[in-house]
């Protein structure tokens, strides 16, 4: 009886059914350092956990990136939740991701992760819940260590800056067991003691010494303080939980001292160049408004009831001489007239005849004479001359010739 021989496809196919049938294999978390990491433009990561023994293929399709929270990059530490199966294809076995953690300060970080989405979610870092730092902070309290470079550095900034400023000190575990709650105890100590402004930070250091400020209750403490907080935690590429529910992010705390209190003299040297150009600003309003009420003197005086009676007084005074020149000029007018009307009438006068050596004669009755037929012989004539009267009578009359009358 000769043996049986199978195919390549019925082999894999058996070896694939035997790894979903084991229970531990189906449900397995390895522990390794990723290598060969390549994102597929399908979604899918392709990598390899190996350690000093040995290395495994492994995949994660894009259907399991949602649990992801980092990016995944070799020579990181990581731990692999998943299921070993066979690819059929290929003919091996390969380690299916459905959740990858990051070892160590792995961890922690996914931790801070989790809890920064969370509290984002809540919207404990909206822009809208963010209170202005008071721009001239009389009280400034200090959530840090007692000692350490953090806090003096912020009391010889502060001090520096303001001379004046009231510094309160809350010293705080910042680090190891019972450093969150020592800081948000602080945080709200200060908050009732009604200062102006407080930061609260420490210097730099590892993840797992600055873990205290991630830690969700001096998230709370922050978010909940009615007095603005400055976080001011590790060095500037460092950021925790608290930068993100804090007023405001100093990225060291000698930064946070310059945010919080104001440099005393360079105000002075912003107050003064604002009195300077509010100085020169008043004077030119003045001098303007000077120029403007001269103005409304001058008009003023044109409109004053004194000033139009003088302007109408002066008026009056050049009609009155306009009148008293045209009325010189019409009498000169009317003499001259006159003199022509007079000449003219002495001309014709009687007077004027009669002492030229003509004579009128008049009869009885006063009546003219200027015709022989209007007489008759007897009748009494008067005859008026030049200086005086002639009574005469009648006695003939002489009828004179044409050529005699015109001659």
């Amino acid at each position: 009886m000769g043996q049986k021989v199978y195919s390549v496809g019925q082999i894999n196919g058996y070896i694939k059914n035997m790894f979903s049938q084991d229970f531990v294999l189906n449900r397995v978390s390895i522990l390794g350092e990723v290598s060969n990491c390549k994102y597929h433009s399908s979604g899918h990561i392709y990598f390899s956990l190996k350690d000093e023994t040995g290395a495994i293929s492994c995949v994660m399709f894009a259907s399991a990136r949602d649990g992801l929270l980092f990016r995944l990059s070799n020579g990181m530490q990581v731990i692999v939740d998943g299921r070993i199966n066979v690819y059929e294809r290929d003919g091996k076995y390969e380690l299916y991701a459905a959740r990858i953690r990051q070892d160590g300060a792995g961890a922690l970080y996914e931790k801070f992760l989790a809890l920064k989405q969370e509290l984002e979610d809540m919207g404990m870092f909206s822009p809208e819940y963010k209170q202005p730092i008071p721009p001239y902070v009389k009280t400034l309290g200090v959530v840090t260590a007692r000692t350490g470079a953090a806090v003096h550095d912020i009391i010889n900034i502060a001090r520096k800056r303001s001379p004046g400023v009231q510094i309160i000190l809350f010293p705080a575990a910042v680090q190891g067991e019972g450093a969150a709650e020592s800081i948000a105890r602080g945080i709200r100590a200060l908050d009732e003691l009604g200062v102006d402004v407080i930061i609260a930070g420490r210097g730099g250091g590892s993840i797992e010494d600055l873990w205290a400020f991630n830690e969700e209750i001096v998230a709370r403490a922050i978010f909940e303080c009615r007095t603005p907080v400055i976080s001011a935690v590790g060095h500037e590429t460092d950021t925790t939980i608290a930068d993100f529910v804090a007023d405001l992010r100093a990225p060291t705390p000698t930064a946070a001292a310059s945010y919080a209190v104001p440099d005393v003299a360079a105000a002075a040297e912003r107050l003064e160049l604002c009195r300077a150009r509010l100085d020169k600003q008043i004077k030119e309003v003045v001098a303007r408004r000077r120029t403007a009420l001269e103005q409304y003197r001058i008009r003023l005086g044109y409109l004053s009831p004194q000033h139009i009676s003088q302007q109408q007084r002066r008026r009056l005074m050049d009609l009155e001489e306009s009148l008293q020149r045209a009325i010189s000029w019409q009498m000169e007018q009317k003499k001259h007239a006159l003199g022509l009307y007079a000449l003219r009438l002495q001309n014709v006068s009687p007077l004027e005849k009669l002492a030229q050596g003509y004579a009128c004669v008049t009869d009885a009755a006063g009546e003219r004479v200027y015709s022989i037929s209007r007489v008759a012989c007897h009748d009494a004539l008067n005859i008026y001359v030049s200086d005086g009267l002639i009574e005469a009578e009648v006695t003939g009359t002489q009828k004179m010739r044409q050529d005699e009358n015109t001659r």
